[in-house]
């Protein structure tokens, strides 16, 4: 694996641990609704979903 791909995957997992932290969580911890779901369910797997996204894209490129 290249060293970019490498680096672009721990920047991922970094800035997850950020958005997962709890005070930005909390931040979304809030009695409304988004498409029906809890607004920290939907925020959590927003993210969780767009990380999975971008790394399928990184490790497609790396793979080709």
């Amino acid at each position: 694996m290249k060293k970019r791909h490498q680096q672009k995957l721990i920047l991922i997992s970094v800035v997850l641990f950020l958005l997962w932290n709890v005070p930005l969580v909390l931040i979304f911890d809030q009695s409304g609704e988004i498409f029906g779901f809890p607004m920290i369910y939907f925020f959590i797997f927003l993210i969780w979903i767009l990380a999975i996204i971008i790394s399928f894209f990184i490790l497609y490129r790396h793979y080709e």
